[in-house]
């Protein structure tokens, strides 16, 4: 048993990602650990980056701010988040210490920001509009209209209104999605074509080209299966999200070492099964594919929870990981799993909270420890 600001005992070297993950979100407790040791990280293990559970492209906007003092802190959290994610106090804490800690830095010292998932929420997916011009625009001012597969023009005449694309009942009806019209299908070629086209020209200062590239093709693919009727058409979804995350963890990593935030489940190497509407439905993590790619250059701790009384969750069994730690002296700290027994698997009353699996106790690098989670 460690404090967690000594986290980085636990790697034989540091990771080029480090991911912290949560057992459920909207708790500003685990937030505030997850900023104190982001700070630690940035002044004792040379971090540059927070990466977190939230819309990519929005991210801009919060590193924008966070770097260059663009716009308002009040505008970063309304445009820089998404999922409700701006509303969080200690959200709005770690962007105004990154803004502050920014200020008077040269460029190269700065601490940035990035939201790693792609424009998706649990009713559904952005339109890819907002990525796909964007990449269009970037490559007609550096290589030429004449170069690009189409113009502007047939790219918005193809794209069609947005609402087609952000339909809700496509979730649940595939009938309902564009993913599959000739338009959509088109627009995959177009958006693989701008992408090559970007890969052979070497500029620099692409990152945001690059990310565009990356979510408007990952956006098309993820509409493409929203219109598929077969069963695994939730395995496809749950997959190409993981994908998107993953590539947008790696490229971030390529910058320099990452604190990554997000709900346990993104972040771990087991394989990931869930069952929605009686299917099964198997998939790798992001976190799991960024391992493939990282090696030891990934690391992993997972948060495990005490209670969350205001939602039901009392106490832990004594014989589960949540109940051990529970039985230890003091309120937030740092285990490594491989000094734990095996043992059972707390089961939750609220669906909101994933207690830790104990078949997952050997892939974990590490096990953050709250003891308790307020009301807000």
């Amino acid at each position: 048993m460690t404090a967690l600001n000594d986290v980085m005992d636990l790697f034989p070297v540091r990771p080029r990602l480090l991911a912290l993950g949560e057992p459920t979100h909207g708790a500003d407790v685990l937030l505030e650990l997850r900023n104190d040791l982001f700070r630690r990280l940035v002044e004792r293990e040379g971090y540059r980056t927070i990466a977190i559970e939230s819309d990519c492209l929005m991210g801009l906007v919060a590193d924008e701010y966070v770097t260059s003092g663009t716009g308002t802190l009040d505008a970063a959290m309304e445009r820089g988040f998404s999922h409700g994610f701006g509303a969080s106090a200690a959200n709005r804490e770690l962007v105004r210490w990154m803004r502050a800690y920014n200020d008077s830095r040269p460029e190269a010292e700065r601490v940035r920001f990035a939201g790693f998932d792609g424009p998706l929420e649990i009713t559904g997916a952005a339109s890819p509009r907002e990525a796909l011009t964007a990449l269009h625009g970037y490559l007609a001012d550096r290589v030429g209209a004449e170069r690009l597969p189409c113009t502007a023009e047939t790219l918005d005449r193809l794209l069609g209104a947005d609402d087609g694309w952000t339909e809700p009942a496509a979730m649940m009806d595939p009938a309902r999605s564009v993913g599959r019209t000739a338009a959509a299908r088109e627009l995959r070629l177009i958006a693989d074509d701008l992408v090559a086209l970007l890969d052979a020209f070497p500029a620099q200062n692409r990152e945001p080209a690059r990310l565009y590239g990356r979510t408007a093709t990952g956006l098309l693919r993820y509409h493409f299966w929203m219109a598929d009727a077969s069963p695994g058409r939730m395995e496809w979804l749950l997959s190409v999200r993981a994908s998107m995350m993953a590539a947008n963890l790696l490229a971030l990593a390529e910058r320099g070492p990452v604190l990554a935030f997000a709900h346990n489940g993104h972040f771990q190497r087991d394989r990931s099964e869930v069952r929605m509407g009686g299917v099964p439905a198997r998939w790798w993590s992001a976190g799991a594919i960024v391992d493939a790619r990282l090696g030891d250059g990934y690391g992993f701790v997972a948060t495990a929870l005490g209670t969350i009384r205001h939602h039901g969750v009392q106490e832990p069994p004594p014989d589960t990981i949540e109940g051990l730690l529970y039985a230890l002296p003091g309120d937030r700290y740092v285990v490594d799993p491989r000094e734990l027994a095996p043992l059972a698997h707390r089961r939750s009353p609220w669906f909101g909270y994933a207690p830790l699996d104990p078949a997952h106790l050997p892939n974990y690098d590490g096990i953050a420890f709250v003891r308790d989670v307020p009301e807000a």
